[in-house]
């Protein structure tokens, strides 16, 4: 291997090579440029003077820098033209036969100790490999888009690469000011294996259509912080590369996980390919703008949802901290609120929890004392369930067992009076099951609050096969009333959040269990390349092993889907009684 890289050829300079050519020359390396043809070349001049400039208006470059890098960087159609560098990039499209046939072709003209590198994002590295008589020398150097921006970079090793090539390009990406992980030459490596999954399960989602684009988005970036929804997200990364990063996944691997949605084959034949046509899962003000624009699918802004029956008194059953978060969010809101315990300590403690909770808001200039004290004086705590005869709606939020909540409805269906609400706020459990302890299944209804309440903005409203519509919609009203975004879906195990968020933190388990990269480079891979708030090791051990592995087996029993089977590592580990940050120990040790 050569001591440094001083010279790097790029092959394919478009979107993504363009970006790997300017990461390089900025950090002093000469960049040897090739693409297809003269048109081609001037393009890719032309993006690279539009990039650097931005950097230049951005701050992050001085003009002299800019011109400086910009020298740097050479760009020619003979791919001769590499053949004295230390380190080749191919960086074109994602073709396998393509992409052999320029190894082939790098084999016979580069110097022997070179390393040539694929940004493949989604194909084999050692068929690519297979094409040169030393695939000893090649390997994956998977930059995310824009390379100039994003940290991550994927350093991908086949079974025969050189351990001291793949050290050389790790300290590469380190100098270029990236964050490098390394791992094996698997389907999607680490980040696309991941996201793809469940970019393809939501687009499942909205083809049954279990809940509208818009909600399903909403559900995934105010339930859980991600940056964008997924419907969002696979316009601006296209429908029709997706469809073949997906595809070349499933060949590999042969997981249904990764088995194109139908509907995706369907929207790329009408032309329907995300931001670039100008329509995708959404419509925007033309092609590759980010602009979305209302189309035949958007709500009507002004068709609010009202509330159907009137809502002044609501009970609240439950003392755990979703219950006290519940209590405060419905009683800031203006809303008389009646909390049930099952003791006076109870009674007592939700009382303590819910004050401190308002005294913190206080001090934090978020809250008037006057507001605090307004809103202690609407809450009222009991221990008698026969206190919630009068109220208009009952939020159930006792523990996640379906025999103790069945109880509860066959009970509030005889205290509460005729035409209040009764509601879930099950995480997983089937709102039917309770609904059909009642007289009343059509006013029986999920509100899915998340934790903590008082904090997350999302709620999802659950209805079941009997629900009125004017139960739904008073329940989506209500939740604007208290300042929280509604989003609506079917009664389904998981509804949209979970059955979306826990199949990919159980792939995430599978590929660590399988020793194909550890935690903390999936969890970096995660953060880094798909800008998700939390690793899926880390979100795992705070919403805690027992809970996440009941939710996943509740996904596998509804829909006996394979890939949705508890990761056996999952399983062993709360057997041993390690269940996350609760216990001090989970996937990692909290303990010190």
């Amino acid at each position: 291997m050569p001591a440094e890289f001083a010279t790097a050829g790029v092959i394919g300079l478009g979107t993504m090579g363009s970006g790997i050519a300017e990461v390089l020359a900025r950090t002093g390396v000469t960049v040897i440029g090739v693409e297809k043809d003269d048109a081609t070349a001037e393009r890719s001049r032309a993006r690279l003077e539009q990039s650097t400039a931005r950097g230049v208006a951005d701050g992050k470059l001085t003009e002299d820098d800019r011109t400086a890098l910009l020298s740097r960087i050479s760009i020619g159609t003979d791919i001769a033209a590499v053949a004295d560098a230390d380190f080749v990039v191919e960086a074109v499209w994602e073709d396998l036969d393509l992409k052999r046939e320029i190894f082939a072709q790098l084999d016979k003209i580069t110097r022997t100790d070179a390393v040539l590198a694929t940004n493949t994002s989604s194909l084999s590295v050692t068929e690519i490999s297979v094409a040169t008589a030393n695939p000893r020398r090649v390997l994956g150097v998977h930059f995310f888009n824009p390379a100039p921006v994003q940290q991550l970079v994927e350093v991908v090793r086949s079974v025969v690469t050189d351990p001291a090539a793949v050290d050389a390009v790790t300290v590469l990406v380190e100098k270029l000011g990236k964050t490098p992980v390394v791992c094996g030459d698997k389907a999607g490596f680490i980040a696309n294996a991941l996201l793809f999954g469940y970019l393809n399960h939501a687009v499942k989602l909205y083809e049954s259509r279990y809940a509208s684009r818009e909600d399903i988005d909403a559900a995934m970036m105010y339930g859980c912080g991600y940056p964008m929804g997924p419907l969002a997200l696979l316009d601006l990364i296209g429908l029709d590369t997706t469809y073949e990063i997906l595809n070349s996944m499933y060949r590999q691997g042969r997981k249904r996980v990764h088995a194109p949605a139908p509907l995706l084959k369907q929207m790329i034949t009408a032309g329907l390919r995300g931001r670039k046509t100008g329509r995708g899962f959404y419509t925007y003000e033309g092609k590759d703008s980010p602009t979305v624009v209302a189309d035949e699918l958007t709500p009507d802004a002004t068709d609010k949802p009202v509330l159907r029956h009137d809502i002044h008194r609501v009970g609240v059953v439950g003392t755990g901290t979703m219950a006290t978060g519940i209590v405060e969010v419905i009683a800031k809101a203006g809303y008389d609120v009646v909390f049930v315990a099952r003791s006076d300590e109870k009674v007592a403690g939700v009382t303590k929890a819910l004050t401190k909770s308002l005294e913190k808001a206080v001090q934090r200039g978020k809250l008037t004392e006057e507001a605090r004290d307004a809103v202690l004086a609407k809450v009222t705590g009991t221990t008698k369930l026969d206190d919630l005869a009068n109220v208009d709606l009952v939020v159930e939020a006792v523990v996640e067992d379906l025999a103790v909540k069945k109880a509860l409805f066959s009970n509030l269906d005889e205290i509460v009076r005729d035409g209040a609400i009764l509601a879930t706020t099950t995480s997983s459990l089937p709102v039917i099951e309770l609904a059909a302890e009642t007289q009343r299944p059509g006013d029986v209804i999920g509100i899915h609050f998340f934790n903590p309440a008082a904090v997350m903005k999302l709620v999802e409203v659950v209805h079941t096969v009997a629900t009125k519509p004017e139960v739904i919609e008073t329940s989506r009203a209500l939740c604007s009333k208290i300042g929280k975004v509604a989003v609506t879906c079917g009664d389904r195990a998981g509804f949209i959040v979970n059955a979306l968020l826990f199949p990919y933190l159980n792939d995430a388990v599978a590929m660590l269990e399988a020793h194909y990269a550890t935690a903390d480079d999936i969890d970096l891979a995660m953060k880094e390349g798909c800008r998700l708030p939390m690793g899926p090791f880390a979100l795992l051990d705070v919403v805690g092993l027992d809970v996440s592995l009941a939710i996943q087996r509740t996904l596998f029993l509804e829909f006996r889907e394979p890939d949705f089977a508890p990761a056996p590592l999952l399983e062993h580990l709360v057997t041993a009684g390690y269940l996350g940050r609760k216990t001090g120990r989970g996937f990692r040790d909290y303990s010190a």
